[in-house]
């Protein structure tokens, strides 16, 4: 049995996917929802550090996640701002990553992720040609692509 389960998926393709195309619960766009499990509607408290998950995220979460799923947020190298946002479904946690919790749901980030994303909005946007986890609100983001998948960072 794998320990982990990883669907690494950039959001540039998260947000070029058109909805359940492929099999992968991280994309696809529930005909027939499970049963909704409560979602908060409170925000974690603002500070240094935070990782703020919308409404929509958490409820969307909550949907796709199993046992000890989580949503993994990670910034690597690379778009055409510099930086990217990638997102994954893992079930490991890492001596080194910090969770953010809301109503259930949990996003992780990696200690070198969370200096470029600190303080920003986790959202899932649903829309008629895509479905997607994207970084909104980043105040680490100096200037992003149009599509929002990149981005370059403050100096």
């Amino acid at each position: 049995m794998a320990a982990v389960r990883r669907l690494s998926l950039t959001a540039a393709v998260l947000r070029a996917a058109t909805p359940w195309q492929g099999g992968s619960r991280l994309l696809a766009a529930s005909r027939v929802p499970r049963a909704l499990r409560e979602v908060s509607s409170t925000s974690p408290e603002a500070g240094e550090g935070q990782i703020h998950l919308t409404d929509s995220c958490v409820q969307r979460l909550l949907e796709i996640t199993e046992g000890s799923e989580f949503l993994r947020l990670e910034v690597e190298g690379g778009g055409c701002s510099g930086f990217q946002y990638k997102f994954s479904l893992d079930t490991v946690i890492n001596p080194d990553d910090r969770i953010f919790e809301q109503g259930g749901a949990r996003v992780v980030v990696d200690s070198d992720s969370l200096a470029f994303v600190k303080g920003a909005h986790v959202d899932f946007s649903q829309e008629l040609i895509r479905s997607s986890f994207q970084v909104l609100n980043n105040p680490q983001a100096q200037q992003g692509c149009s599509c929002g998948s990149s981005f370059s960072v403050k100096l």
